[in-house]
């Protein structure tokens, strides 16, 4: 049967929020982290609104010394690193004594690209011949594992310390691989999470492909409108988010806070075939990962209370209700209440799937479902198959048990989570 798995610590750099408190409030009250950058204006982006933690100089002297500072432009490592080391601190764990790590704990902690902005400043200097002033830290902030190297040192742990990468997926994925080594029985305590770069680098790709709203570069709060009729494309976000899971026997034996039980879930892919490709989804693929998700944790479809969707503010929002629907069987006013948090802080790339993980855990926690922002005009094509009703435009109380999270990526790739409060 194996290990129950409960979620003891949560962290969180995000748009609208950095540290849990902050970004809760935010979530609760419905506000936006979108906002207008000059910089893409200047480089003739078409969309120049973005995401991006709003981080100080204070801030950042709490997680890194001034050594660790010296050249450090990888933004997705520094997300992580706050994110990460909150969480581990919100869990009341401690850091690995000097000269013994932590055998029990591991991290999974993702990214989709990493250290772009250092990529480029290497480049440059490699050009040019001044390859002495690369520095020390060039190699730690380009390579893909930095983020789960870094953390993994600054708390010590001698489980499995890795980093995954699979698109949008990246996060949700991350947390199933936790789940996993800790309900086979091979660690007691994982870090996971996700995090990712942000900066012209990163979002220029999106830009060209013109799948970002162009309209609202003076609206930044309006341009993300997942489930809308009058959405243009999703707006690009950066951050990272991150989660303690553990053993329930661990999480006991230590008093440690729970904010939720993870059930279960699923990981696919639907090959890029039968209509999916490397930016639109197979359905089949999507409803048999729901479908699998729920038997894995031995859910009904009729006990989802909550569902929180990837839904992007792209065409492709009503298809992923469509195949809610399909695999839940559930349609109308029968339907389970969904939201996306991408109307509060964009499309975070590889770190949208942990960083609305965390939101998802403190619904469950606080029995609270949180608003969409932005789709007032629901989308006809979803008014078709579900009652607007089911999709609250205002943070509202409400007892439920069962969430389902659902993120699916570039590549055809999905993976959703079921979790249940405790």
């Amino acid at each position: 049967m194996g290990s129950r798995v409960v979620v003891t610590g949560l962290g969180v750099c995000a748009p609208n929020g950095v540290g849990l408190n902050s970004f809760y409030e935010s979530m609760q009250m419905g506000v936006s982290g979108i906002r207008h950058f000059p910089e893409l204006e200047e480089l003739n982006f078409g969309c120049q609104v973005a995401g991006a933690p709003q981080i100080s100089q204070e801030q950042l002297h709490s997680y890194f010394t001034s050594l660790e500072q010296r050249g450090l432009k990888a933004t997705g490592i520094i997300y992580g690193v706050m994110a990460g080391l909150d969480a581990w601190k919100d869990a009341a764990l401690p850091l690995a004594a000097e000269n013994t790590p932590d055998w029990d704990s591991g991290i999974v902690f993702g990214s989709g690209t990493l250290g772009v902005a250092k990529f480029n400043e290497a480049m440059n200097l490699v050009d040019v011949g001044n390859v002495r002033r690369l520095g020390s830290t060039t190699v730690i902030q380009t390579m893909a594992s930095g983020v789960s190297a870094y953390l993994g040192g600054k708390i010590g742990c001698g489980n499995q310390v890795t980093t995954n990468s699979s698109a949008c997926t990246t996060g949700t994925e991350a947390l199933l691989m936790g789940y996993d080594r800790i309900k086979n029985g091979q660690a007691e305590r994982m870090l996971v999470g996700s995090c990712s770069d942000s900066g012209p680098y990163v979002w220029g790709g999106f830009d060209a492909m013109r799948i970002l709203p162009r309209n609202f570069n003076d609206r930044p709060e309006s341009a993300s409108r997942p489930m809308s009729a009058s959405a243009q494309g999703f707006v690009p976000g950066s951050g990272a988010g991150a989660l303690v899971l553990e053993s329930l026997d661990s999480a006991k034996a230590r008093g440690a806070n729970i904010y939720a039980e993870v059930l279960g879930g699923n990981i696919n892919s639907g090959g890029q075939r039968g209509g999916g490709t490397m930016t639109a989804p197979n359905s089949e693929s999507v409803q048999r990962c729901i479908l699998s998700a729920l038997e894995n944790s031995k859910v009904q479809a009729s006990e989802v209370d909550v569902v929180n969707g990837h839904l992007t503010a792209t065409s492709k929002d009503a298809l992923e209700i469509e195949n809610w629907s399909r695999a839940l069987k559930r349609k109308g006013g029968n339907f389970p209440l969904i939201n996306s948090f991408k109307g509060h802080f964009g499309h975070c790339l590889s770190a949208a799937g942990s960083i609305e993980l965390v939101a998802c855990v403190l619904q469950l926690k606080e029995q609270m479902v949180f608003g969409n922002l932005n789709c007032e005009d629901l989308h006809p094509e979803i008014d078709k198959i579900i009652s607007s009703d089911c999709v609250p435009h205002k943070s509202m109380k409400t007892d439920f048990q069962v969430l389902a999270k659902a993120s699916f990526g570039f590549g055809d790739v999905n993976a959703c989570a079921i979790f249940r409060t405790y």
